[in-house]
Order: C-alpha cells, then structure tokens, then sequence
C-alpha cells in the first residue's frame, strides 16, 4: 500500500535538483524540501506521545506548508488543516476536538495563540514560523532552528514505522455545525490523485518503480486558493507526486495581477481555484489589461468548491480558446463525483457534470435514479472514499452508509440525471451556506446571534452571489421589538465567528415563523432574504 511520505522521498531520490516549492523569490528544490522536511520530522516524532497524534498547521500558503505537511506524514503522524479564519472559540474547538499535540503557526496568529492557549486541552509544543510580522513567543520553538540541521543523506524514517492505513485528517464543515475531520487513508488518497495526473504511477507498483522511471520534471502547478482547503491541497498534491513544482502567491488576499505575474514570471501549466470567486476577478483582470499577460505556459484551470459560470468560462476560453477549464465535482468526503470540461469555444453549462466512473445519483429508497427519469437523488460514491470523521460514528454512518453490500459516500448533494447521462447539480439536501468556498451553517450563526443582548431569535440563510456563490444573510427577533444596530450585531459577531460567516445583511423582524415543532422554513427565508437588493 501507498504512504504519502514514501511517495515524496522517492521524489527527491530521482530529481534532487529539480524545482520543488517556489513562494515568492524562495525556491526549494527536491533535495532541499526533502532534507528540511526530515529534520522537522525527526523533531516531532521525538515529542509526540504515539503514531498518528495530530499536529495542527496553522499557516498561510508558504513553502513551509507543504514542507511542514511532508515532515508530518515523514513523522507517521496526522496533520490537522486549520483555517486561519478562525477566532478564538472556533480554533479552540479544533485543536480540542483533533487533541493536537503540536502547532505549526505563523507569527501572524502570536496574538491569537497567546489569548488562546492556556484553555487548550491537550498542545504542548507550539513552532513559530516567521513570516515578517509579530517576533517569536517565550512559548514556542523556532522552525528555521529545527530544519537547519546538517543533512543528512540518508531518508530518515520514523522508528514506528509508516503505512498505507495513516491517515490525512482533512477538517471541513461536512453537513453539520461544527467542524468534521474527514479520515483518508493515504493509500486511497494516493490511488485517487495518481490516477488525475497525465504521468501516472501504476497502482501496483511501488515507490522504488517512481526512483526508477521519473526522469523529467513534472508540471508547474499554482493553488490560488488556500492549501488548508482540499481544492488547493489535493491538486498540489496531484502534482507533487509526479515530480512537479507547487508555486504559491506571496499576498494573503487574492489579487488577480499578482496571479497572473506569477503564471508568466514562473511558467506555471495548471491553476487550481475555486469557482466564480476566483475566476471572475482574473476575467474581469484580463478584460481591463488586454495583452498585458501572455499566459504562454498555462495549460489547464481546475476548479471545486463553488459554482463556476457557464458565461465566466467562456470569458476565459476568449483570452486563450486553447485552456483547458475542468469544473471538478468533489467534496472533502468524495473525490471524483463529476467532471465538466471546456476548451475551444465552447463553455459547458452551469452546474452540468458528468458522473465519474464510480459516482450514482440514490433516490430515497437508495435504487438508482435512471437517466432522463426527471425524479432528484442524492449523490453517492462508492470505491475509495474516507473512512469516516474523527471521533463521530454517528455522523460516519450517516454519510458513509453501507446500501445492498456497497459502501458509500454521500456527502448531502442533490442532482438530476439527465436523458444523456449527465447530472444537473441541484445543490445540498441541507442548508449549508457556501460562500467563496467557505462552508457556513446557518445553526452556528444563529446560535450565535442569540446570544446577543434583547435579540430573541434568529434566522440565517444563504442567497445567490455572482461573484461568491452564496452570501449569507439574517433575519433577528428582537425583545419587545427593540431597535438595535446592525454594525453593532456585526462587531459583536466578529468575536466569536470569522469573518466570511458574518451576516452581511441583517433585517430586523416580528417574528421568526417557527412551526409548531420549532422549525424554521428556511425556504420562505430564503425568498424574503433574496429580494432584499442591497447589503
């Protein structure tokens, strides 16, 4: 079976000199990432209690990242993705709910680790990584120190052993409240990306067959949007194994010049985004600057995560009909549900997909929707899929349900199958909110808002956005139908969610509609909150 870590020293042993990691005017090669990664997971294997405890990454796109999620699996341990979005209530749960015994941080994040960490459960050792902001903390060791070891040439290997069985904790907000870490075991997570690249390793083989046989440098690839999410992690990933080079762009907020420098100034092949969010700002970027970007080297945009328009592709196609633009249907908990291709001149239409080799659309009764038969099913995947979510066996068999013998994943999304076999996404069975990628659950919000002074009740929804999929709104029952201040209920907010779950509306009503079982019609909200015009 396939560890991630035997995959990536077999890597540097057949192209030590090859570019691995490029992040602004750092660059790490094979050989370089590889003697980094061995001496920071030499370190965390002598601290961590067992194999396979967690070790939180809470990080900006860098190449301390990928390297520090290299060492980690090197280490026969589980990296724990950490959104950097997070206040302090959010972070404390995460690293609670994963028991992460270390934290890898930015120096950004000293303040909020400082107000944080003494009500942490079970971290004992947090690396600082300097990023040129806040200095280092008493409490935490320096990264630079520990990887600055002499080398070592021989691959180090943790005295536990690795296996195919470790796993890769990818936290998500799933289709409840809180957080979920989906459980992949590294060998289906490596079968599942191999089998995406253009060069692929055969799944029979082994990492002694990458020594011999990779000769070439793989593709120059470029995540836009954060590592921390599956989109950017699983298409570096995807790269990586082939011998590729993973680019990450220096700013923390998305700017489309600095993207676009960056495809030409590195000559990147592949882009991964996410959706509208991403690539309406580079339309909009290249339409404003017509022949300013040559885009010579780019072969390919990935997208998942959130709706990628049928008119915002062809924009793209216009600047260069030779792109490839693969909308990828996937999920954290199912990788390969669907694809959409386009190139050329012709964009393929909003939302259709086409099912992958192992993907099903399930009525209710769980029997195959036919094509063409107009009834909605859920999506479901069977083959490799995760084994489950950390610590909630209720939830795993919830979504990972075992139907006439056959295991699979269903994450929550409804579709049509059409007459021709492909699938018209109808979007999630529940009401999870998806902003720019970001998942919000309306419950958390609203929870959230109650607890405010002289609000009674609320309502949080999603409504379209062209350019963010969904933005989310609210709806608050006050006491005794008291005047309060939305900036006020915002700032309030902004203390205990991040920032993307913030309503960016808030309309104040008599009442909340609940039925007699307490329910809310989400759908009747749904309507009112979208003919709202303005934020």
């Amino acid at each position: 079976m396939w560890n991630l870590a035997d995959v990536f020293d077999a890597v540097a042993d057949a192209i030590p000199d090859s570019p691995a990691l490029i992040h602004g005017a750092s660059t790490l090669s094979w050989g370089e990432l590889n003697q980094n990664a061995n001496n920071l997971a030499r370190f965390i294997e002598k601290i961590a209690s067992k194999r396979q405890i967690c070790v939180a990454q809470y990080l900006f796109n860098s190449n301390e990242y990928i390297e520090s999620l290299i060492a980690i699996f090197k280490a026969g341990l589980r990296p724990v993705n950490t959104n950097y979005r997070y206040v302090d209530d959010e972070l404390i749960y995460l690293f609670d709910n994963s028991e992460a015994e270390i934290v890898i941080f930015h120096g950004s994040f000293v303040d909020r680790i400082e107000s944080i960490k003494d009500r942490l459960q079970t971290v004992k050792t947090w690396i600082y990584v300097d990023d040129g902001t806040l200095p280092k903390p008493d409490f935490a060791l320096d990264y630079a120190q520990i990887i600055s070891e002499p080398f070592d040439t021989e691959n180090y290997y943790p005295n536990w052993g690795r296996q195919g069985d470790d796993l890769y904790l990818l936290y998500t907000g799933g289709t409840t409240g809180m957080p979920k870490g989906v459980m992949w075991r590294q060998d289906d997570l490596f079968c599942l990306l191999n089998s995406s690249n253009l060069v692929q390793w055969p799944e029979d083989s082994g990492p002694d067959y990458i020594r011999e046989n990779l000769k070439t440098n793989g593709t120059v690839h470029l995540p836009a949007c954060p590592l921390m999410h599956g989109t950017g992690a699983f298409t570096s990933f995807a790269a990586l194994f082939a011998g590729g080079c993973v680019v990450t762009l220096e700013k923390r907020n998305f700017d489309p010049i600095e993207l676009l420098d960056t495809i030409d100034r590195h000559g990147v092949q592949t882009l991964a985004i996410v959706g509208d969010a991403f690539a309406k700002p580079i339309l909009k970027t290249l339409d404003e600057f017509p022949g300013r970007w040559s885009l010579s080297s780019l072969i390919a945009i990935l997208s998942s995560g959130v709706m990628w328009s049928e008119a915002t592709k062809e924009g793209l196609l216009r600047h260069k009909p030779s792109l490839l633009l693969a909308d990828l249907f996937s999920s954290s908990e199912a990788l390969g549900i669907g694809t959409s291709i386009s190139t050329g001149n012709a964009a393929t239409h909003t939302a259709s997909f086409r099912l992958g080799e192992n993907a099903t659309v399930l009525g209710d009764d769980n029997t195959v929707i036919e094509p063409g038969s107009k009834k909605i099913g859920r999506l479901a995947l069977r083959g490799r899929t995760p084994i489950g979510y950390l610590g909630d066996e209720e939830k795993s068999k919830q979504t990972f349900p075992v139907v006439d013998g056959i295991r699979y994943s269903i994450p929550g999304d409804y579709a049509l199958v059409e007459e021709d076999g492909s699938i018209q996404i109808l979007g999630r069975g529940s009401v999870c909110i998806n902003t720019g990628g970001e998942k919000v659950f309306p419950e958390e919000v609203e929870e959230v808002l109650k607890t405010f002074p002289q609000v009674l009740d609320a309502i949080v929804v999603g409504v379209p956005d062209d350019r963010f999929g969904e933005i989310v709104r609210a709806a608050v029952v006050t006491d005794n139908g008291v005047q309060l201040n939305k900036e006020n209920i915002q700032q309030f907010m902004r203390s205990h969610l991040a920032a993307y779950k913030i309503p960016k509306t808030v309309l104040f009503v008599d009442s909340a509609r609940r039925s007699p079982s307490g329910k809310l019609d989400y759908s009747y909200w749904k309507d009112v909150m979208s003919s709202i015009n303005n934020d």
